[in-house]
């Protein structure tokens, strides 16, 4: 080769860099990560059509919520003068890109050996050049441009030149979806603790003071927010409500319907002095606002300081522990109905015991007896009933603060997995 051969061959080749450079830095200048990405994936593609002088580009992106390898198409343009049908990728020639993750490069697809089980349907493009979107080792995607405007075939100047902006494109897509899966989960998180300051609002700031009786009552969500609840109600003559319950699933879910049988638990007492109607009540319109696989146990109770009763129905709940003083074994305050939100009509029997000094109602939830090691050893309602036999002459909340720390030295390091609520009440 003669010189002026080599230095022309030399000038080509650095006018080629030259314009590669020119093509990085024009699509670099445009887009950010902090893009949202169908912004910076519609420039590349509107780019791609521009500078390789092609009838259509498309880029489309491996679906990350699916287990499926599946592609989603992002973005497609075709060029103003292309008038047809937008192409779209067999997806045979999806999984081929998927298998051999290479540059794919044909300018006659119905004649490529390599594709000629492709359906006569399928030939709507007659050349195309697709690159394979891989960041950090992982495709991503896929940049595909089909038949070129003055209809000659694609070059290797064209392939390398589609490779160097897939290459380059990739991550910076891969940064702009990781930049807004961030900030999804920032606006998550911050509406999860909104979530969870409304909810501990709905729950009583502080027991209430009444005569001949302490009480005591706390409540940890195993997920920001919980289905668990538990409430206090002043009523007419002097008597203090209180209830205990659990609702189906955890979470936002979970939190919901707790709003919902709080609220509504709140208005049939205003309407209903005894605490039988106030149960059927609650369960009829419970059953009417939420979905048939949705329920709640409730437990409720009402406290006479003038006679010394305790009065309630149970609607599913577990059984609140009665301990009377002097003796080791409590009594159990077993269901008188249904759990709430299973059938429309359901009758609760009233169920009354007497207290005396010393005696002691203790109400949970199963976050409680159902709390479990790394062993999968549950906690158990033996061992609660011998931790409060043996505390019982303490304060309520020091109680309360006795089983709490027990429970977590049992789970040690399992994570808490149910919601716990737990209420004492001890007459003086």
């Amino acid at each position: 080769m003669s010189s002026v051969e080599l230095l022309t061959q030399e000038n080509k080749e650095l006018q080629l860099a030259v314009n590669e450079l020119r093509v990085l830095n024009d699509i670099a200048t445009t887009i950010t990560s902090t893009q949202p990405v169908e912004t910076i994936i519609d420039e590349i593609v509107r780019r791609c059509i521009k500078y390789l002088g092609v009838e259509e580009a498309t880029i489309s992106l491996l679906e990350r919520t699916t287990g499926a390898e599946e592609f989603h198409t992002m973005i497609r343009h075709l060029d103003s003068s292309a008038e047809r049908v937008p192409i779209k990728l067999d997806k045979r020639l999806k999984g081929w890109m998927i298998k051999h993750r290479k540059v794919l490069l044909s300018n006659d697809i119905q004649s490529d050996e390599r594709f000629n089980y492709l359906s006569k349907a399928s030939y709507s493009f007659r050349s195309i050049v697709c690159v394979p979107l891989i960041a950090k080792g992982n495709l991503i995607g896929y940049l595909a441009v089909f038949n070129k405007k003055d209809e000659r075939p694609f070059s290797d100047q064209d392939r390398r030149l589609l490779s160097i902006i897939g290459s380059q494109s990739a991550q910076v897509i891969e940064n702009a979806r990781l930049y807004e899966e961030e900030k999804a989960l920032f606006s998550l998180q911050e509406e999860m603790r909104m979530a969870k300051d409304i909810q501990l609002s709905l729950l009583p700031n502080h027991e209430p003071q009444l005569s001949g009786f302490e009480l005591s009552a706390t409540n940890i969500p195993a997920k920001s927010v919980g289905g668990d609840y538990y409430d206090f109600l002043t009523l007419s003559s002097q008597k203090v409500g209180f209830c205990i319950g659990d609702i189906t699933g955890k979470g936002m879910p979970a939190a919901m319907l707790m709003a919902n049988l709080q609220a509504t638990l709140r208005s049939q007492v205003i309407i209903f002095e005894d605490c039988c109607n106030c149960l059927k009540g609650t369960n009829k319109q419970l059953y009417h606002s939420t979905e048939i696989t949705k329920f709640a146990t409730l437990f409720y109770g009402i406290l006479d300081p003038n006679n010394n009763t305790l009065e309630y129905a149970n609607g599913g709940h577990d059984a609140p522990l009665l301990f009377r003083s002097g003796k080791d074994e409590p009594e159990f305050l077993e269901s008188t109905g249904l759990l709430l939100g299973i059938m429309e009509e359901v009758d609760y029997q009233r169920a009354s015991v007497s207290l005396t000094a010393g005696d002691l109602v203790l109400l949970f939830t199963d976050g409680i007896t159902e709390a479990m090691n790394a062993q999968e050893e549950e906690f158990g309602l033996d061992r609660l009933i011998r931790l409060v036999s043996d505390n019982r002459q303490k304060p309520c909340n020091e109680i309360l603060n006795t089983i709490l720390q027990a429970v977590k030295d049992h789970a040690n390091t399992a994570s808490q997995s149910d919601d716990i609520t737990i209420m004492a009440i001890k007459k003086i």
